[in-house]
């Protein structure tokens, strides 16, 4: 009931990707259509259902525009899991302060770097500056594109059955 499913809009664009358990429920309450099924059943106290890989909503919403929440692995996404200072490329990475916060920094997009746990170690509670150290990119809040939610669901495994929905751009990195 955890498998990932596809959820388009009215008008076929895609809005997100929702558990299969959630999907069923929309679907069994007329709210929306399946246009595809994974292979997988999902087995009720009275039926066998067929499990759903991307589902139609029956009505258009209207929805904001993605915001990339700020969070360690975002971060370490942004900054391509290298040093911001020696240029080490690793998975051991930890957050730095530019400005520290004990003097003022504040926790976001732009006051936060992935650094190696020897560079955060040498910069101490200094600025890059007094540590006589140097950032390789200034740090920014990344922008998140419309589908950016399912690009990153295609990053972590493929699900063929879903690209016919998607745009030619979305999933091809």
């Amino acid at each position: 009931m955890d498998l990932p499913v596809l959820v388009l809009n009215y008008n076929y664009e895609p809005l997100n990707i929702c558990a299969a358990r959630r999907a069923v429920v929309l679907v069994l309450g007329g709210k929306a259509e399946v246009l595809e099924h994974n292979g997988h059943d999902i087995m009720t106290p009275s039926q066998v259902l067929r499990a759903p890989s991307v589902i139609r909503l029956a009505h258009l919403v209207r929805r904001p525009m993605p915001q990339v929440k700020l969070s360690r692995r975002e971060i370490f996404r942004r900054d391509n899991y290298t040093c911001q200072y020696c240029g080490l490329h690793s998975n051991d990475l930890t957050l730095d302060h530019v400005m520290p916060r004990h003097r003022g920094g504040a926790h976001t997009w732009e006051n936060l770097v992935s650094a190696c746990r020897q560079c955060n170690h040498r910069k101490g509670g200094r600025t890059p500056e007094e540590a006589r150290m140097k950032l390789r990119k200034h740090p920014f809040r990344p922008h998140a594109g419309p589908y950016y939610a399912i690009e990153r669901r295609l990053q972590n495994g493929a699900y063929e059955e879903w690209r016919k929905f998607l745009p030619s751009t979305v999933g091809r990195a």
